[in-house]
């Protein structure tokens, strides 16, 4: 099945990996992008200029596209990122969560695609606004940050009738009956993350990867807690989905009062277990059942086009 996404990029499987912090460095990057999808790096608002210029060099070394996506609300406190993404020029810039308007026409000029994630249709008004080239419609299924408020279909449909521009689907997408769905609904391709959590080629630690297959998807919840602990930033109106574990279920409810607390702020950055640590994932975790690689995890997915043959001839 050729999509915009497709042919813009030259895929043989219609998926961009999520830009994930602390997951998506350039192994993996390179590796989804290797194996037929579009490798993106996560750049997190902690890492320097330099680590996106060395993990960017690694995910360019295999000579296929790839992208990297940035917080717009740390990308005007680090124009340093900025200035790295343009030295390096990957096929695709994501810039979400906060005012990324200013960031559009620079990285377009430089031959650049711009995509913003939207999790409402007032967000994609707004991304249509600003010339992005391509909208993620991020449905509240989708672990990390993002908005809560609409599910990924309801958002899908709604975006796609609202604009002619290429619409990526992005939440709860686990394989290839996600993919086979929303590709069937109109979207150019599914923007995947927790389904790459456990690659070997990801940056995730060990002890996480093993919660992370003991989870199902009812396991994950949604709010402020780990970002008022963690004091990195983060706009309030974009809280996160992660595992629920003993520190989120203790400070729930509490966040004002996290935000000042240093023991709480302690606990925090010195976790090394899952009861404490900030597990991102959505709510496509209950299918993560064992250590895999990026290649696998492409070639399932690309059993969409069976499921969309097997559905077109009933």
């Amino acid at each position: 099945m050729s999509t915009w996404l497709t042919k813009t990029f030259g895929l043989s499987v219609p998926v961009v990996g999520a830009p994930m912090a602390h997951a998506s460095g350039g192994r993996l990057t390179a590796a989804i992008s290797s194996a037929g999808g579009l490798g993106m790096l996560g750049a997190g608002s902690a890492v320097s200029a330099e680590w996106i210029r060395t993990e960017g060099a690694i995910a360019a070394e295999t000579g296929k596209p790839y992208g990297i996506g940035l917080m717009a609300w740390s990308a005007k406190d680090h124009p340093e990122h900025l200035e790295a993404v343009l030295d390096l020029k990957p096929a695709l810039v994501s810039l979400s969560f906060g005012d990324y308007g200013p960031y559009v026409e620079p990285l377009q000029a430089a031959g650049i695609v711009v995509a913003t994630q939207a999790g409402t249709v007032a967000d994609a008004r707004e991304a249509i606004a600003a010339g992005v080239d391509v909208i993620v419609a991020r449905g509240a299924e989708a672990g990390g940050h993002g908005r809560n408020e609409v599910g990924t279909l309801p958002l899908l449909q709604a975006v796609l009738d609202l604009t002619d521009l290429p619409v990526l689907a992005a939440g709860g997408i686990s394989g290839p009956r996600g993919l086979a769905a929303v590709l069937a609904a109109g979207a150019a391709g599914g923007w995947i993350g927790t389904a790459f959590l456990t690659c070997a080629e990801a940056l995730t630690p060990e002890w996480i990867r093993k919660r992370l297959m003991e989870a199902d998807e009812t396991d994950t919840v949604y709010g402020t807690v780990f970002d008022a602990a963690s004091r990195a930033g983060w706009p309030d109106e974009f809280g996160g989905r992660a595992l629920r574990n003993d520190f989120y279920d203790t400070w729930e409810g509490k966040e004002e009062e996290l935000k000042s607390s240093d023991e709480g702020h302690r606990q925090y950055v010195a976790a090394k277990d899952p009861s404490s640590a900030s597990l991102y994932a959505g709510q496509g975790v209950g299918a993560l059942r064992s250590l895999t690689t990026a290649a696998a995890v492409l070639q399932d997915l690309a059993n969409y086009r069976s499921l969309l043959r097997s559905a077109g001839a009933k």
